[in-house]
């Protein structure tokens, strides 16, 4: 509860901008909150349904978002994806008197800008991975032929770029190619016009929540996500192909050490240049023998991260969302979390991270919820009729709760067992190295 208000949106209206695994799990949350009335969703998908309003608005509608607010008198927006947040829908929101949880434009620029926010954490001493950034291939090349071990190295384009911008290339050759069809051939349209060339950071990766009012900040528990779409971290970066949750990495001296020197610290430094953020900063961590460095920021929850850390939520998360929305973060009682671990694995249309084919009807949704402690989030799936179809590169977000982490994982891949659809794309290693 938020203490000192009048019952934190009791009996009323939230409405979840976005229609991923993402949302679905926020508004699968949301929903078992005793203090809310009615979840709606814009646009949703098949599995938000089953616990909220689906309305055919799309996340980037803002006209149409805020039309919605006001007819269905929503007392709070929670906004998924980065894409509204990037162009000013928090922004246009709260100039209409609406509560939104998700940072205004000049907060989303954390994720927007790549350089951006490296020029942030370099200013305010935040540990980050050392880097370079180009605007013109030909400077970028030179830098290349003229450095001692460039590589490995990461190249990244600066801006959005649907968690897919970033190549871990061996070779010079391979760190050419990669920055030329960012850069020349536009790959990820003008989100790759800069590139950032990144030290390579070794040690374990962990994804964190906080949650921020501009002040405060709450830590949510870390997660471990699998990026690659191959068993052994073999193929191209995705959108993420399952998580775990904890991150094995996540031991309470990294997480001391992140929130200290990284998760304050970056709060802080907003604040200090003006930005006024309220909601989620997601921060990818390494932890390294140095200690933990940034390896990106993004400005809301991560995906499949989300899915596998709110199955672990005991807390209801209504009064968190308010305080940050609305500036109380530090009323909220302490988070409360269950201690079994959990366990997502995505499962993602034939050609993903590629050019994938969709339209293929899913069988076997309803047997895989069967499985005890599973919960199957939809992400890139469509309603045509009584069928639940394919209809994005990841389709399915499987997750699951277990003793262990190896019983968590066994729950959601016998889950995953009993979906099928023609070509589905599924990782058999997800946290296998959390169980070891």
């Amino acid at each position: 509860m938020v203490r000192g208000l009048h019952s934190p949106v009791m009996g009323h209206r939230i409405l979840v901008v976005g229609g991923g695994g993402r949302e679905h799990a926020l508004a699968w949350k949301i929903a078992a909150s005793p203090l809310v009335d009615r979840v709606l969703c814009a646009p949703g998908n098949p599995g938000t349904r089953a616990v909220a309003e689906n309305h055919a608005v799309k996340a980037s509608d803002a006209d149409g978002i805020s039309k919605l607010v006001r007819r269905e008198k929503v007392d709070l927006v929670v906004v998924g994806p980065e894409d509204p947040l990037a162009l000013g829908l928090a922004d246009r929101l709260r100039k209409e008197g609406v509560l939104v949880f998700g940072p205004g434009a000049a907060g989303a620029q954390i994720e927007s800008s790549k350089a951006w926010a490296k020029d942030l954490m370099r200013r305010y001493g935040i540990p980050t991975a050392a880097s370079r950034t180009f605007d013109r291939f030909a400077a970028l090349r030179a830098w290349f032929e003229e450095s001692q071990d460039p590589v490995p190295c990461a190249i990244k384009a600066d801006g959005l770029a649907a968690g897919k911008g970033v190549v871990i290339p061996q070779t010079v050759d391979e760190a050419l190619e990669a920055a030329w069809e960012m850069m020349e051939e536009k790959k990820f349209g003008d989100a790759g016009k800069r590139v950032i060339v990144e030290e390579f950071l070794r040690g374990r990766e962990l994804s964190v929540f906080s949650i921020t009012d501009g002040r405060t900040i709450a830590v949510l528990e870390p997660a471990q996500d699998y990026k690659r779409v191959g068993d052994g971290d073999t193929g191209p970066n995705t959108g993420g192909m399952g998580a775990v949750c904890p991150a094995p990495a996540g031991t309470p001296e990294v997480m001391d050490a992140a929130t200290r020197e990284i998760l304050v610290r970056t709060v802080h430094a907003l604040a200090r240049d003006g930005v006024e953020y309220r909601g989620c900063i997601f921060t990818g961590l390494m932890a390294t023998r140095a200690g933990p460095k940034v390896i990106e920021f993004n400005c809301r929850f991560g995906d499949p991260e989300t899915q596998a850390v709110l199955r672990r939520m005991t807390s209801d998360i209504v009064p968190l969302l308010v305080g940050a929305a609305s500036g109380r973060l530090a009323d909220v009682e302490r988070l409360e979390w269950d201690q079994r671990p959990s366990v997502c694995v995505v499962v993602a249309s034939p050609g993903y991270p590629g050019k994938v084919t969709t339209g293929d009807a899913i069988v076997g949704l309803e047997a895989a919820g069967e499985v005890p402690g599973v919960v199957v989030f939809h992400a890139g799936t469509a309603a045509v009729g009584d069928r639940v179809i394919t209809a994005g590169g990841r389709v399915l977000s499987v997750t699951a709760v277990g003793d262990t982490v190896a019983a968590a994982r066994a729950a959601a891949y016998e889950a995953v067992s009993r979906i099928s659809f023609s070509g589905m794309v599924v990782r058999r290693d997800i946290a296998a190295d959390a169980a070891r």
